[in-house]
């Protein structure tokens, strides 16, 4: 039996591979290898699986969120963010690839959604930099990798979708993954601050004409990172202060979105129905995958594929460290070739139990997870990342320039992994402490 579970495995990655749709292969290979090896009968315990997902409270955030920011990449908030930031970081040395990873963090707390980021830093900031005389590398691999830093940041769908397969509340997982967040976000700016002085010519001054100390510069900076800030304070403090949980704070943050669209005068009918198609389509496809990848698990663990994957892991020299390094390897080398969704739903809760066994603190091991599969949207030859950049870059920019240009903030990506790794408490000091202010501990 456990020959069949490993055989469904291989087969699933083979269909995966060649480009079938996630959701309707996850299905199709459950029920071929399940009707074979355990029967029709086996599949009587799918529907209350099913209908567990549908009535799961705290996945009602993902919607919620997902509409939150698209209601604020439409109403024109990146834009406003971009101009200003570069305005203020325009004369330092690399600026303008430091204000487009401040921009990166400040949606990535504000809409979390990265193929929207991408695309807007893509359409408005590369052709600026690339008229200031930025090396092409350098422009391409620093929209790519800010724009994925949704993923990390809270409030992150990522975050909301571990909090629920590993079983860690997500409130806590939002509080856990900030300081990962900016250490990711400090490092992509060092980064860029040693290599703009190390070799000039990749990242020139930027000349501008505004006066910095004038009232009109102060007031539209003020006015661009004012709203989206005291939407993130609203949003995180009401779930980091325990006064909402983090589904009634995504709906708070929806409306937030639509009055913050309202105010800017941006929110038209047409816009709303725009905004209310691209959340169905996104949250429809999370949900169908949850949907076949549960099918695969009930199949794979009917099968014995858990056991075998149990036993493997346990038996790895190291003991909790050879499996958290084969883990994280693991989630790594999927990254190339799978989407963080499918990684979530299928590799995840095989790797969950395990992390238990050895005692492992699940916020830890989420967190770690998350900062990895944050890799899997710049890595060929499937980064979701890079493909959305594409689709908007000048014809002058080739795929080759940004594949060179994302090779070194997937590197810092590694290297957040290992601090995290080897320093636990970045990621547990603050919600231990979160938790000794609410009389938690």
């Amino acid at each position: 039996m456990e020959i069949w579970a490993l055989a469904m495995f291989v087969v699933l990655m083979i269909f995966l591979i060649m480009g079938y749709p996630v959701a309707f292969t996850l299905g199709a290979v459950a029920f071929l290898f399940g009707s074979i090896a355990l029967g029709l009968d086996f599949f009587s315990l799918l529907p209350l699986r099913i209908w567990g997902i549908m009535t799961n409270f705290t996945l009602l955030a993902v919607p919620l969120f997902i509409f939150m920011g698209v209601v604020l990449e439409k109403s024109g908030l990146a834009q406003d963010l971009l101009e200003s930031m570069a305005l203020l970081f325009g004369r330092i040395r690399g600026g303008m690839a430091v204000s487009i990873v401040a921009v990166g963090a400040l949606l990535a707390a504000t809409t979390g959604v990265v193929g929207a980021t991408v695309v807007t830093m893509g359409i408005i900031a590369l052709p600026a930099m690339l008229k200031h005389g930025y090396k092409p590398e350098l422009a391409t691999g620093v929209i790519a990798a800010s724009g994925t830093l949704g993923q990390i940041i809270p409030p992150s769908i990522v975050l909301i979708l571990l909090g629920d397969v590993i079983g860690v509340p997500v409130g806590r997982l939002f509080v856990g993954a900030v300081i990962p967040g900016l250490l990711l976000v400090s490092l992509f700016i060092l980064y860029i601050l040693i290599v703009s002085w190390l070799k000039p010519e990749l990242a020139p001054v930027l000349k501008s004409d505004t006066d910095q100390r004038s009232a009109d510069f102060y007031f539209k900076i003020i006015k661009s990172m004012v709203p989206p800030l005291l939407l993130v304070f609203a949003v995180l403090g009401s779930i980091f202060y325990g006064v909402a949980s983090p589904t009634e704070s995504a709906a708070f943050g929806a409306i937030g979105a639509l009055i913050l669209a309202i105010l800017h005068r941006r929110l038209s009918l047409d816009k709303l129905q725009q905004a209310m198609r691209q959340t169905t389509r996104y949250t429809s496809m999370v949900f169908l995958i949850l949907i076949g990848a549960t099918a695969f698990g009930l199949v794979f663990r009917g099968m014995g594929g858990d056991l075998i994957v149990h036993e493997l892991l346990t038996s790895l020299p190291g003991g909790m460290w050879g499996f958290m390094a084969v883990s994280m390897l693991l989630i790594f080398v999927l990254g190339f070739f799978l989407d963080f969704i499918e990684i979530c739903f299928i590799v995840v809760p095989i790797l969950a139990p395990i992390a238990l066994f050895y005692q492992i603190d699940l916020l830890w091991f989420a967190v770690l997870i998350a900062v990895n599969l944050q890799t899997s949207f710049l890595t060929p030859p499937f980064g979701f990342s890079l493909f959305y950049l594409k689709a908007v870059v000048p014809e002058a920019i080739n795929i080759s320039h940004i594949y060179r240009g994302i090779i070194p903030f997937v590197l810092i990506q590694v290297a957040a992994i290992s601090l995290l790794l080897i320093f636990p408490q970045v990621t547990l000091w603050l919600p231990n402490m979160m938790d000794e202010l609410q009389g938690l501990r």
